[in-house]
């Protein structure tokens, strides 16, 4: 594999920031402010979430696109005809705190095609994040871990980093085989996942840096409810912070991978990933568990409707509930009736207010308006 020295440090930041587009695992969502935005330049900026509830930039980039590994679903895969490049952690510093300096970004999000070997790629990621902390930088850090990696640079990243992740790619072994020929599922994603669990678990002294991880939708042949079922399995017994899904669109992997002959749309694989994304909403913050999603008889979530109206329409018994008598997490079940809507309703019953028509709640748009059939009204 050829790597081109002669491109110039602003070329290779156009071609790596490009190439970083398909790893959402750190920022990318449901909603407008989830969503990555490229800057006047054309680079990608992504926001995050903080633990304080503030959201910050990202500049965020691959060190190189040269890789070893030859993933079937992967753009930068090592079969792929592409204009390959690296760049040195001191390039990379250099650009950064320009960016950071004219108050462009407030965070780093670093990742790399494997160059080499997992554990020569993790070094330079990691000196990437040395030579930032050493020069005084301490926002926002996110580092990739790559595939196999060692415990070693796995806890030297988790030590320099804000948040770091591995992606685990897809639903088991069974599906991770169709698409990653070469790595070993147990040994280069498990392993690895459940060692970065270890060192940010509750009371640790890395309890502090979020971990995060991404599907990618629609390259196997998985269903919705095999992934549900592995991200609940994420939440519950490693303790991920948050997990992404990537929807594969097709063009971008080899010819024998199942998601370049599905019979879904891209357009359709794309609902997929927002409808996994509500699914994943409602889990982390409605209380909802994974035997409250529900699937069609194919095992995807309906396209037709969202996870939450979809429950609701199956369980009619459940409805209509008191608006002015229902707690919280009963209220959250309430297809149209979102957290500010909820929090209205709460401080209205606080403040003696009975509330009679869904007017007081503010101005009925087509979500508020979905919630009439589902609630009622008095004492």
């Amino acid at each position: 594999m050829l790597i081109k020295k002669s491109i110039d440090t602003k070329e290779k930041f156009r071609i790596l920031t490009q190439d970083s587009q398909y790893d959402l695992a750190c920022a990318c969502g449901t909603n407008d402010s989830d969503r990555r935005h490229r800057s006047e330049d054309d680079k990608w900026i992504y926001p995050v979430s903080l633990g304080n509830g503030r959201t910050t930039f990202l500049f965020k980039t691959l060190l190189s696109n040269a890789c070893s590994n030859n993933c079937k679903y992967c753009p930068i895969r090592a079969s792929n005809d592409l204009r390959r490049c690296s760049l040195t952690p001191e390039e990379t510093v250099k650009v950064f705190m320009e960016y950071y300096g004219a108050g462009k970004v407030s965070g780093l999000f670093l990742s790399s095609g494997v160059m080499g070997n997992p554990d020569n790629t993790m070094e330079s990621i990691n000196k990437t994040a040395i030579i930032l902390r050493r020069k005084g930088f301490r926002g926002y850090v996110h580092l990739k871990v790559m595939p196999g990696a060692s415990n070693a640079a796995i806890e030297q990243a988790v030590s320099l980093a804000s948040a770091v992740s591995l992606n685990i790619e897809t639903a088991g072994e069974k599906h991770f085989n169709k698409i990653a020929s070469g790595k070993n599922y147990m040994d280069d994603i498990i392993r690895p996942l459940k060692y970065i669990s270890k060192l940010t678990e509750k009371g640790s002294l890395f309890d502090r840096i979020k971990h995060t991880t991404q599907f990618i939708v629609g390259a196997s042949d998985e269903t919705d409810k095999e992934i549900v079922k592995y991200f609940w399995g994420l939440y519950k017994r490693l303790g991920l912070s948050r997990v992404y899904f990537s929807a594969y669109q097709r063009g971008l992997g080899t010819n024998d991978l199942p998601g370049e002959n599905s019979s879904s749309s891209n357009s359709d694989i794309l609902l997929r990933e927002h409808r996994l994304y509500q699914a994943d909403w409602l889990v982390r913050k409605y209380g909802f568990t994974e035997n409250d999603i529900l699937f069609e008889k194919d095992g995807n979530l309906s396209l037709k409707y969202d996870p939450k109206e979809y429950w609701a329409i199956n369980h009619p018994a459940y409805f209509p509930v008191n608006i002015n008598r229902t707690d919280k997490y009963e209220l959250l079940r309430v297809p149209g009736l979102g957290q500010v809507t909820i929090d209205r309703i709460l401080e209205l019953r606080r403040n003696g207010i009975m509330i009679k028509s869904l007017q007081q709640l503010g101005k009925i748009g087509k979500r508020l308006k979905k919630a009439e059939q589902y609630v009622r009204f008095g004492y």
